[in-house]
């Protein structure tokens, strides 16, 4: 299975800014199932690419576009191959619940494990988990885990523009209402909760008709937890699936923070727009669309009174 990828990001500033420095994290990665065959990104007005890989293993480009400018597209291309795709076990046992004791877990585990930016407890959580009656996990990891994936699916409706790219989780708990990357930092917060290594994974999904709640237009993000026997899981609480091949993985965090698709600033006094558009298709072939660049995402910019340097970022759909 072959799928093919094309991701535009524009940016429109009503006047000309300067010195936009920007990082991106759209690579697909390399690893166990999948594998990336074609890569390429190209920025309008050009700028000179630069590139490392993280300690999380994500491939991040960036660059520094100094002269003047009202308007920035970064579009990129890419082609990922599935080989046969092997699911999950229907359970574990439950004596696999001993391969989560810590002296078992290795320090990049522990990194999952801990509150982050975006995933940490709170009371609005307690009280979830409490209402939603997944105070303790029941069954075998990989069953509670599944446990976990529905009952978040279930507990929120699926309506973008409820919450904001930074928004904390619990604007999501309280209104029982988000988008995916809220899920996401839900369904890792219990996970950790319960002693389960979980990470944030940035990407792209394949949508087959109106089954999916996510938007196809939009990067996905889901979750994966660590399972003895089994490694790393993935879980996708805004479809109640868990991730097939349909999910291509560009980046993994510990949660939303360490993986934005785009993170970068500018330097002007100008207000910005940005517009982004997702397709992915089972093709080897580019994927084209007139008018590709149709629907207005959220953005945030921020800027301080000293310095006219502003911030921006996109929400995950």
């Amino acid at each position: 299975m072959f799928y093919s990828i094309r991701h535009v990001t524009r940016f429109r500033y009503t006047s000309p800014v300067r010195e936009s420095v920007m990082e991106l994290r759209m690579q697909p990665r390399s690893e166990g199932p999948q594998t990336l065959r074609s890569f390429q990104i190209a920025t309008n007005p050009r700028a000179q690419l630069y590139a490392y890989t993280d300690h999380l293993g994500n491939a991040v480009y960036h660059f520094n576009l100094l002269r003047e400018h009202e308007e920035l597209r970064i579009e990129v291309q890419a082609v990922v191959e599935f080989a046969s795709f092997t699911p999950a076990p229907e359970r574990l046992g439950d004596e696999d619940w001993k391969g989560l004791e810590p002296s078992q877990l290795s320090d990049d585990h522990f990194d999952m494990l801990g509150a982050s930016k975006f995933a940490r407890p709170s009371a609005d959580l307690l009280t979830f988990m409490k209402i939603a009656d997944i105070e303790k996990p029941v069954g075998d990891p990989l069953t509670a885990m599944k446990t976990l994936n529905r009952a978040i699916y279930h507990s929120f409706e699926y309506e973008s523009g409820i919450t904001q790219v930074h928004s904390p989780i619990e604007v999501a708990l309280r209104g029982r209402r988000g988008v995916c990357q809220d899920f996401s930092h839900v369904m890792i917060a219990v996970a950790r909760q319960w002693g389960i290594p979980a990470r944030y994974v940035s990407g792209y999904m394949y949508h087959r008709g109106n089954r999916d709640r996510s938007e196809a237009d939009a990067t996905h993000a889901w979750v994966e937890a660590w399972l003895p026997s089994l490694g790393w899981v993935g879980f996708d609480p805004t479809n109640n699936v868990m991730a097939e091949e349909r999910h291509v993985r560009a980046a993994v965090g510990r949660d939303y923070a360490d993986v934005p698709p785009t993170r970068g600033t500018f330097k002007g006094l100008a207000d910005s727009e940005l517009s982004i558009a997702v397709a992915i298709e089972p093709t080897q072939a580019p994927v084209r669309h007139e008018d590709f660049l149709k629907v207005a995402r959220p953005m945030v910019s921020t800027a301080t009174p000293s310095m006219p340097e502003r911030l921006y970022h996109q929400q995950q759909q």
